[in-house]
């Protein structure tokens, strides 16, 4: 474990009880979140790089137009 991580957990370790919970809660569902998506995109990652090669195609051949941010 790193130095970092352990004086996070050990500055956890001194909250009071009911807040060390609600932490371990948003911490595990954080992890969890990243777990799941980490799999999607695993699961998808055919399907990503087909719609890149496309994309790139479509902008070799000219048939994309710049992005203008001020027209969003």
């Amino acid at each position: 474990m790193t130095r970092a991580l352990n004086e996070a957990i050990a500055k956890l370790a001194a909250l009071p009880t009911e807040e060390q919970d609600r932490v371990a809660a948003w911490l595990l569902d954080e992890l969890r979140d990243d777990e799941q998506w980490t799999r999607r995109f695993e699961a998808s990652r055919d399907a990503l790089t087909k719609l890149a090669a496309e994309a790139r195609a479509d902008r070799a051949a000219g048939r994309t137009t710049e992005l203008d941010p001020d027209k969003l």
